[in-house]
């Protein structure tokens, strides 16, 4: 991964998983969890296959 944007500078209205997980502290695999049962603060759009995580509610969780 390079390094992150802060997602006060972001200008993606989605980012990938592994970008994600980077930004919460968590692990890839948390994220893809929820996304598979619907838990967790947030909740992915599959994009031609993938998950893609909303930047705005990502900042919304971490007071951005």
């Amino acid at each position: 991964l390079t390094q992150l944007i802060p997602l006060g500078e972001e200008k993606r209205a989605t980012l990938s998983t592994e970008e994600t997980a980077a930004h919460l502290g968590l692990a890839n695999q948390t994220l893809r969890m929820w996304a598979c049962y619907g838990s967790g603060p947030i909740q992915p759009i599959k994009v031609q296959g993938r998950l893609r995580w909303p930047v705005k509610k990502l900042a919304l969780i971490l007071g951005v």
